[in-house]
Protein backbone atom coordinates (compact mmCIF):
# COMPACT_ATOMS: atom_id res chain seq x y z
CA UNK A 1 0.00 0.00 0.00
CA UNK A 2 1.50 3.71 -0.69
CA UNK A 3 -0.16 6.70 0.72
CA UNK A 4 -1.68 9.41 -1.47
CA UNK A 5 -0.90 12.48 1.05
CA UNK A 6 -3.95 14.63 1.57
CA UNK A 7 -5.88 11.95 -0.24
CA UNK A 8 -5.18 14.07 -4.10
CA UNK A 9 -6.74 12.74 -6.46
CA UNK A 10 -8.18 10.26 -4.95
CA UNK A 11 -11.87 9.08 -5.84
CA UNK A 12 -14.01 8.13 -2.21
CA UNK A 13 -17.06 7.99 -3.35
CA UNK A 14 -19.93 8.57 -6.13
CA UNK A 15 -22.48 11.23 -5.82
CA UNK A 16 -24.91 12.99 -7.47
CA UNK A 17 -25.35 15.94 -6.05
CA UNK A 18 -22.32 18.40 -7.62
CA UNK A 19 -19.30 17.91 -9.89
CA UNK A 20 -15.95 19.75 -10.70
CA UNK A 21 -14.73 19.04 -14.38
CA UNK A 22 -12.81 20.70 -16.31
CA UNK A 23 -13.00 23.45 -13.84
CA UNK A 24 -16.51 23.95 -14.26
CA UNK A 25 -18.97 23.51 -11.03
CA UNK A 26 -22.37 22.35 -11.65
CA UNK A 27 -25.03 21.54 -8.48
CA UNK A 28 -27.43 18.55 -10.11
CA UNK A 29 -26.21 19.40 -13.65
CA UNK A 30 -26.70 22.62 -13.22
CA UNK A 31 -24.07 25.29 -14.07
CA UNK A 32 -22.98 27.34 -11.22
CA UNK A 33 -23.32 30.40 -13.72
CA UNK A 34 -26.55 30.02 -14.07
CA UNK A 35 -27.61 29.15 -10.86
CA UNK A 36 -25.58 32.76 -9.11
CA UNK A 37 -27.62 34.63 -11.92
CA UNK A 38 -31.10 33.55 -11.48
CA UNK A 39 -31.60 30.83 -8.68
CA UNK A 40 -32.19 31.83 -5.18
CA UNK A 41 -30.62 30.20 -2.44
CA UNK A 42 -33.95 28.68 -1.70
CA UNK A 43 -34.35 27.22 -3.90
CA UNK A 44 -30.70 26.00 -4.52
CA UNK A 45 -31.01 24.11 -1.24
CA UNK A 46 -34.15 22.30 -2.55
CA UNK A 47 -32.44 21.19 -5.58
CA UNK A 48 -30.01 19.52 -3.36
CA UNK A 49 -32.04 17.85 -1.40
CA UNK A 50 -34.37 17.04 -4.22
CA UNK A 51 -32.82 16.67 -6.84
CA UNK A 52 -34.51 19.25 -9.41
CA UNK A 53 -35.34 22.51 -8.65
CA UNK A 54 -38.94 23.79 -7.17
CA UNK A 55 -42.19 24.87 -8.84
CA UNK A 56 -44.02 27.70 -7.04
CA UNK A 57 -45.99 25.86 -4.91
CA UNK A 58 -43.15 23.89 -3.36
CA UNK A 59 -40.48 26.48 -2.96
CA UNK A 60 -43.46 28.11 -0.88
CA UNK A 61 -44.09 24.68 0.91
CA UNK A 62 -40.26 25.28 1.96
CA UNK A 63 -40.10 28.75 2.92
CA UNK A 64 -42.98 27.52 4.82
CA UNK A 65 -41.13 25.24 6.67
CA UNK A 66 -37.67 27.67 6.93
CA UNK A 67 -39.87 29.81 9.08
CA UNK A 68 -41.35 26.91 10.91
CA UNK A 69 -38.32 25.52 12.32
CA UNK A 70 -36.11 28.74 12.29
CA UNK A 71 -36.48 29.54 16.09
CA UNK A 72 -34.16 27.81 18.13
CA UNK A 73 -34.66 25.96 21.36
CA UNK A 74 -35.44 28.11 24.98
CA UNK A 75 -32.70 25.17 26.56
CA UNK A 76 -30.39 26.29 23.56
CA UNK A 77 -30.59 29.99 23.46
CA UNK A 78 -30.21 29.68 27.63
CA UNK A 79 -26.94 27.73 27.08
CA UNK A 80 -25.85 30.37 24.15
CA UNK A 81 -25.97 32.83 26.89
CA UNK A 82 -23.88 31.41 29.36
CA UNK A 83 -20.89 31.00 26.38
CA UNK A 84 -17.60 33.23 27.49
CA UNK A 85 -18.13 36.57 25.66
CA UNK A 86 -14.37 35.92 23.46
CA UNK A 87 -16.02 32.42 22.48
CA UNK A 88 -14.25 31.32 18.79
CA UNK A 89 -17.94 31.68 16.73
CA UNK A 90 -17.01 28.96 14.96
CA UNK A 91 -16.59 27.00 18.46
CA UNK A 92 -19.90 28.41 19.72
CA UNK A 93 -21.93 26.96 16.39
CA UNK A 94 -20.11 23.78 16.67
CA UNK A 95 -21.15 23.69 19.80
CA UNK A 96 -25.06 24.94 19.54
CA UNK A 97 -25.86 22.77 16.82
CA UNK A 98 -24.44 19.62 18.80
CA UNK A 99 -26.90 20.84 21.43
CA UNK A 100 -29.72 21.13 19.23
CA UNK A 101 -29.86 17.56 18.95
CA UNK A 102 -30.95 16.83 22.76
CA UNK A 103 -34.27 19.05 21.80
CA UNK A 104 -35.32 16.94 17.98
CA UNK A 105 -37.78 13.99 19.12
CA UNK A 106 -36.94 13.06 15.46
CA UNK A 107 -32.94 13.04 16.04
CA UNK A 108 -32.41 9.37 16.41
CA UNK A 109 -34.88 8.50 14.06
CA UNK A 110 -33.02 7.02 10.60
CA UNK A 111 -36.02 7.54 8.24
CA UNK A 112 -35.89 9.46 5.23
CA UNK A 113 -38.36 11.24 5.96
CA UNK A 114 -37.42 12.38 9.47
CA UNK A 115 -33.78 13.01 8.00
CA UNK A 116 -35.12 15.44 5.26
CA UNK A 117 -37.15 17.19 8.22
CA UNK A 118 -33.94 17.49 10.29
CA UNK A 119 -32.11 18.88 7.55
CA UNK A 120 -34.31 21.73 6.78
CA UNK A 121 -34.75 22.31 10.51
CA UNK A 122 -30.57 22.45 10.57
CA UNK A 123 -30.61 24.88 7.83
CA UNK A 124 -33.68 26.96 9.45
CA UNK A 125 -31.98 27.15 12.76
CA UNK A 126 -28.16 27.58 12.15
CA UNK A 127 -29.18 31.18 11.00
CA UNK A 128 -30.71 31.97 14.24
CA UNK A 129 -28.04 30.31 16.48
CA UNK A 130 -24.96 32.50 14.83
CA UNK A 131 -27.34 35.80 14.66
CA UNK A 132 -28.32 35.22 18.53
CA UNK A 133 -24.77 34.50 19.50
CA UNK A 134 -23.29 37.69 17.44
CA UNK A 135 -25.98 39.49 19.60
CA UNK A 136 -25.24 38.46 22.79
CA UNK A 137 -21.87 38.86 23.29
CA UNK A 138 -22.36 42.30 22.36
CA UNK A 139 -24.67 42.47 25.26
CA UNK A 140 -28.24 42.50 23.06
CA UNK A 141 -31.09 40.21 23.10
CA UNK A 142 -31.61 38.23 20.67
CA UNK A 143 -34.24 39.27 17.64
CA UNK A 144 -36.69 36.30 16.44
CA UNK A 145 -36.58 35.04 13.41
CA UNK A 146 -39.96 36.32 10.68
CA UNK A 147 -41.30 33.87 8.75
CA UNK A 148 -42.44 34.09 5.03
CA UNK A 149 -38.74 35.62 4.69
CA UNK A 150 -35.71 34.66 2.71
CA UNK A 151 -32.46 33.09 4.66
CA UNK A 152 -30.26 35.60 3.41
CA UNK A 153 -33.25 38.38 4.86
CA UNK A 154 -34.15 36.65 8.27
CA UNK A 155 -30.28 36.45 8.93
CA UNK A 156 -29.35 39.89 8.42
CA UNK A 157 -32.85 41.30 10.00
CA UNK A 158 -32.07 39.05 13.41
CA UNK A 159 -28.21 39.94 13.33
CA UNK A 160 -29.07 43.76 13.11
CA UNK A 161 -32.36 44.19 14.51
CA UNK A 162 -33.80 46.08 11.36
CA UNK A 163 -34.84 45.37 8.07
CA UNK A 164 -32.10 44.71 5.73
CA UNK A 165 -31.50 46.56 2.36
CA UNK A 166 -32.74 44.52 -0.48
CA UNK A 167 -29.31 44.95 -2.21
CA UNK A 168 -27.62 43.58 0.97
CA UNK A 169 -30.16 40.59 1.08
CA UNK A 170 -29.46 39.94 -2.98
CA UNK A 171 -25.79 40.00 -2.61
CA UNK A 172 -25.73 37.41 0.88
CA UNK A 173 -28.41 35.09 -1.24
CA UNK A 174 -26.34 35.07 -4.32
CA UNK A 175 -23.20 34.35 -2.02
CA UNK A 176 -25.12 31.30 -0.48
CA UNK A 177 -25.78 30.13 -3.46
CA UNK A 178 -21.91 29.95 -4.30
CA UNK A 179 -20.80 28.59 -1.23
CA UNK A 180 -24.15 25.38 -1.22
CA UNK A 181 -21.97 22.76 -2.37
CA UNK A 182 -18.42 21.70 -3.34
CA UNK A 183 -18.14 18.29 -4.01
CA UNK A 184 -16.41 16.32 -1.74
CA UNK A 185 -14.67 18.93 0.42
CA UNK A 186 -12.94 18.56 3.55
CA UNK A 187 -16.14 19.43 5.71
CA UNK A 188 -18.27 17.05 3.52
CA UNK A 189 -16.01 14.73 3.75
CA UNK A 190 -15.84 14.79 7.62
CA UNK A 191 -20.17 14.71 7.73
CA UNK A 192 -19.79 11.72 5.06
CA UNK A 193 -17.60 9.80 7.47
CA UNK A 194 -19.22 10.39 10.27
CA UNK A 195 -22.97 9.20 9.33
CA UNK A 196 -21.47 6.15 7.75
CA UNK A 197 -21.38 5.01 10.80
CA UNK A 198 -25.04 5.58 10.88
CA UNK A 199 -24.92 7.95 13.35
CA UNK A 200 -27.03 10.65 12.89
CA UNK A 201 -27.31 14.00 10.96
CA UNK A 202 -26.87 16.34 13.58
CA UNK A 203 -23.54 14.57 14.25
CA UNK A 204 -22.42 14.58 10.87
CA UNK A 205 -23.06 18.50 10.91
CA UNK A 206 -21.41 18.99 13.78
CA UNK A 207 -18.48 17.22 12.38
CA UNK A 208 -18.64 19.27 9.05
CA UNK A 209 -18.76 22.81 11.38
CA UNK A 210 -15.22 21.28 13.15
CA UNK A 211 -13.57 20.92 9.74
CA UNK A 212 -14.74 23.83 8.00
CA UNK A 213 -13.70 25.77 11.34
CA UNK A 214 -9.87 25.37 9.87
CA UNK A 215 -8.35 28.66 8.20
CA UNK A 216 -7.14 25.95 5.02
CA UNK A 217 -10.91 25.51 4.60
CA UNK A 218 -14.04 27.68 5.95
CA UNK A 219 -11.22 30.40 8.13
CA UNK A 220 -9.20 31.41 4.62
CA UNK A 221 -11.75 34.10 4.02
CA UNK A 222 -11.13 35.35 7.85
CA UNK A 223 -7.78 35.40 6.78
CA UNK A 224 -8.52 37.49 3.50
CA UNK A 225 -9.96 39.91 5.76
CA UNK A 226 -6.78 40.14 8.36
CA UNK A 227 -4.72 40.69 5.49
CA UNK A 228 -6.51 43.56 4.08
CA UNK A 229 -6.80 45.22 7.26
CA UNK A 230 -2.75 44.66 7.60
CA UNK A 231 -2.12 46.41 4.63
CA UNK A 232 -4.77 49.45 5.49
CA UNK A 233 -4.81 51.50 1.92
CA UNK A 234 -4.25 50.85 -1.59
CA UNK A 235 -0.84 52.50 -1.82
CA UNK A 236 0.86 49.70 0.75
CA UNK A 237 -0.67 47.24 -1.16
CA UNK A 238 2.24 46.74 -3.58
CA UNK A 239 4.96 46.57 -1.14
CA UNK A 240 2.53 44.14 1.39
CA UNK A 241 2.34 41.65 -1.18
CA UNK A 242 5.28 41.82 -2.77
CA UNK A 243 7.28 41.67 0.42
CA UNK A 244 5.18 38.53 1.16
CA UNK A 245 5.90 36.88 -2.27
CA UNK A 246 9.66 37.32 -1.46
CA UNK A 247 9.21 35.47 1.51
CA UNK A 248 7.52 32.23 -0.01
CA UNK A 249 4.54 33.67 2.83
CA UNK A 250 1.34 32.25 1.41
CA UNK A 251 -1.32 34.67 0.11
CA UNK A 252 -4.36 33.67 1.76
CA UNK A 253 -7.44 33.89 -0.70
CA UNK A 254 -5.70 32.37 -4.03
CA UNK A 255 -4.93 29.33 -5.95
CA UNK A 256 -7.28 25.57 -5.16
CA UNK A 257 -6.35 22.33 -5.38
CA UNK A 258 -9.17 21.02 -7.71
CA UNK A 259 -9.26 24.34 -9.41
CA UNK A 260 -6.09 25.12 -12.24
CA UNK A 261 -7.70 27.50 -14.06
CA UNK A 262 -9.47 29.91 -11.53
CA UNK A 263 -12.40 28.92 -9.48
CA UNK A 264 -15.61 30.32 -11.17
CA UNK A 265 -17.59 31.26 -8.50
CA UNK A 266 -14.80 33.97 -7.90
CA UNK A 267 -16.10 36.68 -10.63
CA UNK A 268 -19.44 36.38 -9.22
CA UNK A 269 -18.27 38.05 -5.79
CA UNK A 270 -15.84 40.33 -7.47
CA UNK A 271 -19.02 41.82 -8.95
CA UNK A 272 -20.80 42.03 -5.95
CA UNK A 273 -18.12 43.29 -4.06
CA UNK A 274 -17.87 46.26 -6.49
CA UNK A 275 -21.34 46.75 -6.61
CA UNK A 276 -21.55 46.71 -2.61
CA UNK A 277 -18.53 49.23 -2.82
CA UNK A 278 -20.26 51.48 -5.13
CA UNK A 279 -23.60 51.23 -3.39
CA UNK A 280 -22.25 52.30 -0.07
CA UNK A 281 -20.08 55.01 -1.92
CA UNK A 282 -16.68 53.17 -0.55
CA UNK A 283 -14.63 51.74 -3.26
CA UNK A 284 -11.77 51.18 -1.23
CA UNK A 285 -11.47 47.71 -0.26
CA UNK A 286 -13.08 46.33 -3.62
CA UNK A 287 -10.44 48.25 -5.38
CA UNK A 288 -7.26 46.92 -3.08
CA UNK A 289 -8.62 43.76 -4.04
CA UNK A 290 -8.29 44.05 -7.24
CA UNK A 291 -4.94 44.99 -6.48
CA UNK A 292 -3.76 42.37 -4.59
CA UNK A 293 -5.18 39.93 -7.45
CA UNK A 294 -3.29 41.44 -10.57
CA UNK A 295 -0.10 41.29 -8.10
CA UNK A 296 -0.26 37.79 -6.72
CA UNK A 297 -1.66 36.25 -10.43
CA UNK A 298 1.24 38.37 -12.23
CA UNK A 299 3.90 37.12 -10.28
CA UNK A 300 2.95 33.74 -9.49
CA UNK A 301 0.16 32.38 -11.79
CA UNK A 302 -2.45 32.46 -9.00
CA UNK A 303 -6.12 32.93 -9.45
CA UNK A 304 -8.46 34.20 -6.07
CA UNK A 305 -11.07 31.34 -5.41
CA UNK A 306 -14.30 32.32 -2.93
CA UNK A 307 -12.38 33.23 -0.39
CA UNK A 308 -11.01 36.02 -1.57
CA UNK A 309 -13.43 38.50 -2.87
CA UNK A 310 -16.21 36.95 -0.35
CA UNK A 311 -13.99 39.09 2.61
CA UNK A 312 -14.67 42.45 1.02
CA UNK A 313 -18.50 41.75 0.29
CA UNK A 314 -19.11 40.51 4.06
CA UNK A 315 -17.24 43.86 5.38
CA UNK A 316 -19.09 45.75 2.97
CA UNK A 317 -22.29 44.28 3.96
CA UNK A 318 -21.03 45.27 7.44
CA UNK A 319 -20.95 41.95 9.17
CA UNK A 320 -18.11 40.97 11.83
CA UNK A 321 -15.46 39.59 10.42
CA UNK A 322 -15.52 36.19 12.44
CA UNK A 323 -18.47 35.78 11.36
CA UNK A 324 -17.80 34.99 7.76
CA UNK A 325 -17.01 31.18 8.67
CA UNK A 326 -20.43 30.66 10.03
CA UNK A 327 -22.07 32.14 7.14
CA UNK A 328 -20.12 30.01 5.01
CA UNK A 329 -21.68 27.31 7.78
CA UNK A 330 -25.36 28.80 6.37
CA UNK A 331 -24.40 28.04 2.77
CA UNK A 332 -22.86 24.82 3.02
CA UNK A 333 -25.30 22.97 5.72
CA UNK A 334 -27.33 22.52 2.41
CA UNK A 335 -24.74 20.96 1.10
CA UNK A 336 -23.43 18.59 3.93
CA UNK A 337 -27.77 17.86 4.32
CA UNK A 338 -27.56 16.63 0.91
CA UNK A 339 -24.57 14.57 0.84
CA UNK A 340 -25.76 13.17 4.49
CA UNK A 341 -29.30 12.18 2.90
CA UNK A 342 -27.27 10.47 -0.12
CA UNK A 343 -24.87 8.61 2.26
CA UNK A 344 -27.77 7.36 4.37
CA UNK A 345 -29.31 6.03 1.04
CA UNK A 346 -26.23 3.87 -0.20
CA UNK A 347 -24.44 3.70 2.59
CA UNK A 348 -20.86 1.64 3.34
CA UNK A 349 -18.80 2.52 6.14
CA UNK A 350 -15.80 4.45 5.13
CA UNK A 351 -12.52 2.87 6.87
CA UNK A 352 -9.28 3.61 4.90
CA UNK A 353 -5.82 2.01 5.43
CA UNK A 354 -2.55 3.54 6.40
CA UNK A 355 0.65 3.08 5.01
CA UNK A 356 2.89 2.01 8.21
CA UNK A 357 6.12 3.79 8.32
CA UNK A 358 7.59 3.42 11.86
CA UNK A 359 9.61 1.10 13.50
CA UNK A 360 9.15 -2.76 12.81
CA UNK A 361 10.65 -6.16 14.65
CA UNK A 362 10.77 -4.13 17.98
CA UNK A 363 10.83 -6.27 21.31
CA UNK A 364 9.58 -5.31 24.71
CA UNK A 365 12.45 -5.44 26.98
CA UNK A 366 11.64 -5.88 31.08
CA UNK A 367 10.60 -2.33 32.67
CA UNK A 368 14.14 -2.30 35.05
CA UNK A 369 16.09 -2.66 31.87
CA UNK A 370 14.74 0.16 29.93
Amino acid sequence: MTATKGLEGIVATTSSISSIIDGVLTYRGFNIDDLAENATFEEVAYLLWYGKLPNQSELNELLGKLGEYAAIPAGVLDALKLYPKNTNSMAALRTAVSSLALYDEQANDMSHEANITKAIKIQAQIPTLIAAFARLREGKEPVAPKKGVSVAYNFLYMLNGQEPDQVAVKALDQALVLHADHELNASTFAARVTVATLSDIYSGITSAIGALKGPLHGGANEAVMVMLEEIGSIGNVEPYINEKLANKVKIMGFGHRVYKNGDPRAKHLQKMSRELGKMTGNMELYEMSVKIEELVTGQKGLKPNVDFYSASVYTTLGIPRDLFTPIFAISRASGWTAHILEQYENNRLIRPRAEYTGPVDQKVTPISER
